[in-house]
Formats: structure tokens, sequence, C-alpha cells
């Protein structure tokens, strides 16, 4: 049974939350078109070690990070770039990707991989 004090101070219900999508800078859309800032390098989160490289995009006048995926790259200011909903999940702050292989960021990795054939690698044998 509530005291009297209780039902006089009564808090009033909760209001519910509202829920908030992390990827506004897009607008509803799944790519848009943006022209790079700047390319910046960063350490991830704790238990891992690393030097994850990550771009400041400029779209619609806001600047957003993105994570340039893969090894090497051949971004640099001004690059036109995609950029896609996905977050870097050890680096905080970073919720958007590139993706490659459109406008100025090239598909091939700047280097050849040795022991792992990569999704933006050369293929190590060819059948022509």
């Amino acid at each position: 049974m509530p005291t009297f004090t209780q039902l006089l101070y009564k808090k009033k219900t909760r209001l519910v939350k509202l829920h908030t999508n992390n990827v506004l800078a897009l607008r509803k859309c799944p790519q848009k078109k943006g022209t790079v800032v700047k390319i910046r390098i960063v350490k991830p989160k704790k238990p891992n070690s690393a030097q994850r490289k990550i771009a400041k995009v400029k779209i619609f006048g806001r600047c957003i990070l993105a994570y340039v995926p893969g090894q090497g790259h051949n971004l640099k200011s001004y690059s036109c770039v995609l950029v896609e909903g996905g977050r870097a999940n050890d680096l905080p702050g970073v919720r958007f990707s590139l993706i490659r292989g459109k406008f100025d960021f090239s598909w091939r990795e700047t280097f050849d991989r040795v022991n792992k054939t990569s999704r933006y690698g050369i293929p190590k044998y060819r059948n022509f």
C-alpha cells in the first residue's frame, strides 16, 4: 500500500524511447557518394592491436568517419568514394564503410598477397 506522500509525489509514466537510426547521414539511401576530406590511421579498442585506416568523408555538407576495407588503398584528399552503412566493430565512432571499385577507390590492393587471397586481392591463378 503506498503512503500518502508517495501518492502525492507520484512519478509520471515512463516515456517510451524513440528509435534512432545510426546511419542518418545517408538519408534513407543504401549508398551515397561523398568526397574524402582526410585520411587517418586509428588504433582499435582494447584487446585488438593494429593500424586501421579510416577516411573523413563529406556528405551533404556533413563529415562522417568511414572505414577503408582491405589492405592498401589509393585514396587521397578530394577523392570521390561510395559510402555504405556498416560499422567497424573495434573502432568507436566509425559507423560507415567505403565500397571498393567505385569512383576513385580502386578495387585492387596495392601489393600482392603471399599467403591468402583476399576479397580485394588479385587472384593467384587465372584461367584465361
